[in-house]
């Protein structure tokens, strides 16, 4: 694990030992929102027909640093939504990406489109907390889950109809995804160790997992001719964020992508 990775998550551990968490409430609250929604929503819309983008939110990122202060998170899913995205990715880790679990509500909302919750997932109530939040899906990352807790989480999220996005980036983390049944598997082309981005990484991944996995291409991800390359190595989905957010006019961008401009 690299240093900033592990920040992060000494980070969010040492955010977890101090939060105070009723289990019995947080659980109900994400049962009832589990019976006023279509389950596995997110799968679902990925495996439609056409180019499907997972359109991000976040404020900030340790590469990037600020890239949009206090975000207008209804307007800008709202604008993703007319753009055609097929669901939209929000990141809620509230100190090196400055976000919030409370976004995931907002940005559903006015989208009418499945969210996915992107954060560093270590512990059980994370899952549970963004259940409550809204979540119709959340990331895992296999480069801090081995297999046995991959599946473990992917259960935990099932009764919810909550679908688990595993992330992986190189053959080993795919190695630990595969063994542990991940129906939808992402790869992350940027090395979170030096931060470099090589769509080839999804290239190389694609050829190793199996054939009935819903595939994610995440990050370095800017054109059209870009999703072209990556939809021709089988990914069903191109999760997108800062190119779009960096936008004047977001819906259009969407747009772009899909070809529908």
């Amino acid at each position: 694990m690299n240093d900033v990775l592990a920040r992060i998550v000494e980070r969010t551990r040492a955010r977890l030992a101090t939060e105070s968490m009723d289990v019995e409430d947080v659980r109900r609250a994400a049962t009832e929102i589990a019976r006023t929604r279509e389950p596995f929503a997110f799968s679902k819309a990925l495996s439609r027909t056409g180019i499907n983008v997972i359109a991000e939110i976040k404020s900030a990122s340790p590469s990037a640093g600020s890239i949009v202060e206090n975000p207008d998170v209804e307007t800008i899913a709202a604008d993703y939504a007319r753009g055609g995205a097929a669901a939209v990715s929000v990141v809620t880790e509230p100190e090196f990406f400055r976000g919030s679990h409370e976004w995931l509500a907002r940005a559903s909302r006015p989208a009418g489109l499945p969210v996915i919750m992107k954060d560093f997932i270590v512990e059980p109530s994370q899952l549970m907390r963004g259940v409550a939040a809204g979540a119709n899906a959340i990331l895992l990352l296999a480069s801090l889950l081995d297999a046995p807790t991959i599946r473990r989480f992917v259960e935990l999220l099932e009764p919810f109809g909550v679908d688990a996005l595993v992330e992986v980036h190189d053959e080993e983390e795919l190695a630990r995804a595969i063994e542990a049944g991940a129906r939808l598997i992402g790869v992350n082309n940027r090395d979170l160790r030096d931060f470099n981005v090589d769509l080839a990484t999804s290239e190389r991944l694609s050829a190793l997992m199996p054939r009935d996995v819903i595939r994610v291409s995440e990050s370095g991800i800017r054109t059209r001719q870009d999703v072209d390359r990556l939809a021709a190595a089988r990914f069903n989905a191109f999760l997108v964020g800062e190119s779009l957010l960096r936008q004047n006019d977001r819906a259009g961008a969407v747009r772009a992508l899909t070809g529908e401009a």
